[in-house]
């Protein structure tokens, strides 16, 4: 091993808007603030989320083109029309996609990420 896992970093415009969204599709807490920088996670000593600023943000585009994802959640629920109607209440937009055991969503800036249920 050469290190362990600290975080994962997500650009986007306003880093408070999309970690609040990030909280509550994931379960989470606000673990530091500094306005241009957010991290979410279970504790301040654990890996989290963060989320980092960009002015000229630009989302990505699905399925592909010119700006297709980098990565993606999949985040487990235990039923997904109520995980859907739950992630729309947020701001989540559904994406084109899914079959029996997930569905694709966009969060609140753009970014894909799916509700499983495997």
């Amino acid at each position: 091993m050469i290190g362990t896992w600290h975080g994962l970093i997500i650009d986007c415009p306003d880093p408070a808007a999309l970690a609040s969204f990030y909280q509550e599709l994931l379960g989470m807490v606000r673990v530091q603030d500094d306005g241009d920088w957010v991290v979410i996670g279970d504790a301040p000593d654990r890996p989290g989320v963060a989320f980092q600023q960009i002015p000229d943000f630009t989302a990505p585009t699905w399925p592909g083109g010119a700006h297709p994802q980098q990565m993606h959640f999949d985040v487990r629920v235990p039923d997904l029309d109520a995980g859907e109607a739950a992630a729309l209440g947020l701001g989540a937009s559904r994406l084109d996609g899914g079959g029996e055991t997930y569905r694709v969503f966009a969060d609140p800036v753009g970014h894909p990420f799916c509700l499983v249920t495997i």
